[in-house]
């Protein structure tokens, strides 16, 4: 899985938004001014994206996928992190993960804040 797709896909989730966070070296996605999604590296400069999961879904991919950990400097409980040089979580699960993260902060935003994102996307 690579940088640019991941950033590209992030990006097309309508109400996205983007930033580069320099002191800790990530881009960083957000929806409604909340982040849904961090691309960074590990204490030993490993690549990882960390993305908002529901909790028991969360522990079932650390279980069922070596590459995917508890979210790396994030909640454990509803964060996970993926290690962006593993072969071992597909491109498509990646992308639904991103898709879960996205709808998970949608959701908790305020209801005039989905609206706002909502009405922009119909202008």
């Amino acid at each position: 899985m690579n940088k640019e797709t991941i950033h590209a896909y992030c990006l097309k989730l309508h109400g996205s938004t983007y930033d580069y966070k320099e002191e800790w070296q990530a881009d960083r996605y957000h929806i409604g001014g909340k982040m849904y999604g961090m691309m960074g590296g590990d204490a030993t400069g490993r690549p990882v994206l960390t993305l908002k999961c529901e909790p028991i879904r969360a522990e079932e991919l650390r279980e069922a996928y070596e590459g995917i950990i508890t979210g790396y400097y994030m909640n454990k409980t509803h964060w996970n992190s993926i290690y962006m040089d593993v072969d071992d979580v597909p491109i498509d699960l990646v992308e639904n993960l991103i898709q879960h993260s996205y709808e998970l902060v949608f959701g908790k935003l305020t209801k005039k804040a989905q609206q706002e994102i909502n009405c922009a996307e119909n202008t």
